[in-house]
């Protein structure tokens, strides 16, 4: 079957190369007949007979020579649908090189011909050679497309090479039901000017009137260079039309300069941020990952599951996941296995709270870097289960860490979170007893001899956790460090999934209060940061983003109601229902000790560490996991010993 249809398009390819060289031929004779009736004012009787007889002479050769040089020129090769100004050179170029070989062949051959002649002739010769080629592709082009009543009027933003390769997409294709109408640039000098017969409307200020004007369905946003406070400023107008918006991709995505429909993809609150994305220097997080045996702890949630893809990616020797959520951690084990078929990967179900379990995990795989990824984050729901903020949080990267020392771990990255700053909440104070964690355990290590409570228990209650002390004197260094980020776009139980799914239900969308604000990323953006703090540390680092501008959350609601085609308070209403428990207005990144350093990436800072009695904390550490383990909610008085700065509501 397949060769017979290849034999099929090889038949009509011929078909067509057949009919076009017939054309040349009565076209390039009739051509230079044309060129001489009209040298003697229109009239064949006054044509002089040896002109005329020079013409007939020399059809066979002039003939021979043209469909010579066309084949030559691969005039006969090309896919003329797809006819384009790239084509136009090589043809202007073939009908030049037969003109001038004609030229020489009946002026040398035969006689000289009237000046008219010749260059008449070749003007009518190459009107007709490639006004065929050019019809062809106009009405192959128009009788495909349909520009009925279901015909989607667009408007590209942008009217420079990106906007111009959409618009010749859209144009040439038989299956986009879409027809440009306009183009809008913020260039005054395109303005009331035309391409390819489709006007320049003007610039972001006439968005609104244009998009009625030409009924408007669909914008298309064409500017991959464009800042992101530009790309912000116009997708935000865009929004206010009510009409579908789309984008291309950035100008890092499109490497090659290639844009297509395909590529095209709705705006997301990613592009409305008001910040550059943020760029690692992947060259150097390659250099430390690769053929390393690399653990992520919590490797099946939102973080967890793209710390696994992009380390992937940069070869490592093993990659295990140990997620203690099976279903997580098969999606994730799935879609590893069918993109890296190469990769040694390693699936454990198990919790960080399960010291036998994590000690059994380093003790066989023996981990070169640990991503800790495992806790709990729902900030109310953790303030109604505070115990189990504490068990998984804290203990849980205790016991982590401790595996990671006895078991010559070279480095433990910790994801934290902004929340860990001034905590107003459970949550926040048991992040920021992480990071004094693995500080403390930094410290330990610089004094050489050190001796740490390991908590042996196991189960859900460790109701027969037994105490001892582990004094080891080892040479060997593991490196800690900890990475605090904001908010993070799509992640599990982030604010916009649940404004999603609360617009898709017609609302109402709530948003707790009017003045809150979070500052935000990408999951991918978060991800590059853990890795690229992996390559920097030295120890005992705390690591913290420059996320720019922070953003009011009633404000990204609102555009997100837009962003789906409905008007805010009149379509969806927007309900403010107060602050939940352990929430405030703003998130701070840095406590008032802190000051910042500089590292090579400009967008990556570390934070001063602030000096605390680590000991005292270690045996404070002993008082909170009893009280933990008993399941003893009152536990916030001891939370506030080891976090000073916690200003909850119980503390």
């Amino acid at each position: 079957m397949g060769k017979q249809q290849k034999k099929i398009k090889i038949q009509h390819w011929h078909i067509v190369a057949v009919m076009l060289m017939l054309y040349d031929v009565v076209t390039v004779n009739a051509a230079y007949a044309f060129a001489l009736w009209v040298r003697f004012d229109c009239r064949f009787s006054s044509i002089e007979l040896q002109y005329l007889e020079s013409w007939m002479e020399y059809i066979p050769l002039r003939t021979i020579v043209t469909l010579v040089v066309f084949f030559c020129m691969s005039m006969y090769k090309r896919i003329w649908r797809f006819l384009g100004i790239s084509e136009l050179l090589p043809m202007t170029y073939a009908v030049m090189l037969a003109g001038v070989i004609n030229f020489f062949g009946i002026t040398f051959l035969l006689q000289r011909m009237p000046i008219s002649y010749y260059v008449l002739g070749f003007v009518l010769e190459y009107a007709a050679t490639i006004g065929i080629r050019f019809s062809y592709r106009v009405l192959v082009t128009e009788r495909g497309r349909n520009h009925g009543k279901n015909t989607t009027n667009v408007m590209i933003i942008g009217a420079g090479a990106a906007g111009q390769m959409l618009m010749r997409e859209i144009n040439r294709s038989s299956i986009l039901d879409m027809r440009v109408k306009c183009f809008i640039d913020d260039n005054v000098n395109k303005n009331k000017r035309y391409i390819e017969g489709v006007p320049v409307a003007g610039t972001r200020d006439d968005i609104m009137s244009m998009v009625e004007k030409y009924k408007i369905q669909q914008i298309i946003f064409a500017i991959p260079s464009a800042s992101v406070e530009r790309r912000r400023e116009i997708l935000g107008i865009c929004n206010e039309t009510g009409c579908e918006v789309k984008t291309v991709p950035g100008i890092y995505q499109l490497v090659d300069g290639d844009v297509k429909v395909s590529q095209l993809r709705p705006i997301s609150m990613e592009d409305l941020l008001g910040r550059e994305p943020i760029r690692t220097d992947l060259a150097s997080v390659t250099g430390y990952v690769e053929g390393k045996r690399i653990l992520v702890t919590g490797g099946g949630g939102s973080i967890g599951s793209e710390l696994c893809r992009q380390l992937a990616a940069s070869r490592p020797a093993h990659l295990i996941i140990f997620d203690v959520y099976e279903n997580n951690a098969y999606d994730i084990e799935q879609e590893l296995r069918h993109d890296y078929p190469n990769l040694k990967l390693t699936v454990l179900i198990g919790s960080v709270r399960d010291s036998r379990r994590i000690n059994q995990v380093f003790e066989t795989y023996k981990p070169q870097i640990v991503y800790h990824a495992a806790a709990h984050k729902h900030v109310p729901l953790m303030e109604g289960s505070p115990c189990e903020a504490i068990k998984n949080n804290v203990f849980g990267t205790y016991k982590t860490a401790l595996a990671a020392i006895r078991n010559h771990c070279d480095r433990f990255v910790l994801i934290s979170t902004d929340k860990a700053v001034n905590p107003t909440n459970i949550m926040g104070a048991s992040k920021r007893m992480c990071e004094k964690i693995i500080q403390s355990m930094d410290m330990i290590q610089r004094n050489g001899t050190y001796h740490l409570i390991e908590y042996t228990g196991h189960g859900e209650n460790e109701e027969d956790v037994a105490l001892r002390e582990v004094a080891a004197t080892d040479e060997h260094r593991t490196e800690f460090v900890a990475v605090r980020f904001g908010n993070v776009l799509g992640s599990n139980g982030s604010v916009i999934p649940l404004f999603q799914k609360q617009i898709e239900h017609g609302g109402p969308v709530t948003v707790t209060h009017p003045d809150i604000i979070r500052y935000f990323m990408t999951i991918p953006e978060a991800v590059s940061l853990v890795l690229q703090a992996g390559a920097y540390a030295k120890g005992g680092e705390i690591f913290v983003l420059d996320m720019g501008e922070s953003v009011k959350i009633d404000s990204l609601a609102r555009n997100l109601i837009k962003m789906s085609g409905h008007k805010p308070d009149v379509d969806i209403k927007i309900e403010y229902t107060g602050l939940r428990p352990g929430e405030k207005l703003y998130e701070e990144k840095l406590m008032a000790e802190e000051g910042l350093q500089k590292t090579e990436n400009k967008l990556i800072h570390i934070a001063k560490p602030v000096d605390f009695e680590y000991q005292a904390f270690l045996d404070g550490l002993q008082k909170l996991q009893h009280k933990a383990n008993d399941n003893e909610e009152d536990l916030h008085d001891i939370v506030k010993e080891l976090v000073p700065t916690y200003i909850g509501e119980h503390a």
